[in-house]
């Protein structure tokens, strides 16, 4: 039996800092709350610090902030990454970027 629900688009980002403190990660997240959450065509938003209970093999350990956003649409995804406040919490944020790990997929 064919899946007949429209597709949507997972975008995962994976942050690694360059100041890891506490504080700094926090000022990621509510920095992703406040520029990225309300964006159009959003239907799931999440950002918070790596579980640090989360110590399985399996468990990647190599970031501190994760960002997950689900996009109605492809169309959503691509108008998300031009938007002004999308870009502006880039230019506020990246220069603590020691690694950023973007993960996008149909889901």
């Amino acid at each position: 039996m064919a899946n007949d629900r429209t597709k949507g688009i997972a975008h995962a980002v994976f942050f690694t800092l360059a100041d890891s403190s506490a504080s700094a990660q926090q000022s990621l997240v509510d920095d992703c709350e406040k520029y990225l959450a309300t964006q159009p065509g959003v239907v799931h938003f999440s950002a918070g610090p790596r579980g640090e209970a989360f110590t399985r093999e399996v468990n990647d350990k190599d970031f501190h902030v994760a960002l997950i956003v689900i996009f109605d649409s492809r169309a959503s995804h691509d108008a998300y990454q031009v938007h002004a406040d999308h870009l502006e919490f880039v230019n506020r944020n990246r220069s603590n970027w020691a690694t950023v790990r973007v993960f996008d997929a149909v889901v």
